[in-house]
């Protein structure tokens, strides 16, 4: 009785792990971290949720927008965006083209927005 009681609680421990090591290899953020730890680019947002930052990784830099809700001709949608990059000091070689890149990006998803860009990011803009 013991061992199959045993057995039991082996599977069941082999299920959790299981469990746990997919939640995590899906995991949203381990897949901005690890984008830009590869220099890659990719768009972490949850559109259901206007409170909630969204994050872009691009280049190995980490940009963060601030999302503001107001009124469309239509509905209530996202109208102003304020972005900022975490870690300034480690910005070199990011040119102009990159932030117009990422202004796409960004105008993709949120076509009704005006984007603005915090210092230092914003001596990058044209006159």
């Amino acid at each position: 009785m013991i061992i199959i009681l045993f057995r039991v609680l082996i599977l069941a421990a082999i299920i959790v792990l299981l469990y746990t090591g997919y939640q995590y290899w899906i995991s949203p953020n381990r897949k901005l971290a690890l984008a830009q730890k590869r220099k890659d680019f990719y768009f972490l947002d949850q559109n259901d949720d206007i409170k909630r930052n969204f994050f872009i990784a691009y280049k190995g830099y980490l940009f963060e927008g601030e999302k503001y809700v107001g009124a469309t001709e239509d509905a209530f949608e996202v109208t102003n965006i304020v972005m900022h990059i975490h870690n300034p000091e480690n910005l070199n070689r990011f040119e102009r083209q990159d932030m117009y890149f990422l202004e796409q990006e960004i105008l993709i998803r949120y076509a009704h927005a005006k984007i603005e860009w915090r210092y230092p990011m914003n001596r990058l803009l044209l006159p």
